[in-house]
């Protein structure tokens, strides 16, 4: 499957951030109601995005086709495979919420929930993906080899880039 939707490398950051705005409200959708099937639809989601991108999710679909082409603003481009270890934390947090509310722990699923709803209210707001933070301290200290992402050392990808959509 990922050879017919990869990961986009580069990811438009606008698009990311808008998706961690989807998985706040989503989380916070779970948290009021308690629904699991909330926690199904969060779980499916990270796990389609891990595996797909945005191909087969809806909230990402959302973003990059219908929200952010609509934002006029300089699009900021990053390295791809941070974000996809991001989304396969986001997916472990949301995976194991839905197990613990299926046991019938729904105090746990909503401990776990917050802490999701945090990291994704950081990306959303702030810019600051704690996942991609831990992306570095794992490539740094030598357990992701530096060839996944060789643009993670390209400062220049770090710089505003126009674009038209």
């Amino acid at each position: 499957m990922s050879k017919r939707f990869p990961f986009p490398n580069p990811v438009n950051e606008t698009s990311a951030r808008l998706v961690a705005a989807g998985v706040v409200a989503i989380g916070a959708t779970y948290l009021l109601t308690g629904s699991t099937l909330v926690l199904v639809a969060l779980a499916y989601g990270f796990a389609v995005r891990v595996a797909t991108g945005p191909a087969f999710s809806p909230l990402a679909q959302l973003a990059t086709r219908v929200i952010t082409p609509r934002l006029k603003v300089t699009h900021k481009f990053v390295p791809g495979p941070p974000k996809r270890f991001a989304q396969t934390v986001g997916l472990i947090f949301a995976s194991a919420a839905l197990v613990l509310a299926l046991l019938d722990n729904s105090g746990a699923a909503r401990i776990v929930i917050a802490a999701l709803i945090f990291a994704a209210a950081l990306e959303s707001i702030l810019a600051i993906c704690l996942g991609c933070i831990m992306f570095s301290l794992l490539i740094k200290i030598g357990m992701i080899p530096q060839r996944i992402c060789e643009a993670c050392n390209d400062i220049t990808l770090r710089a505003p880039a126009e674009t038209s959509s």
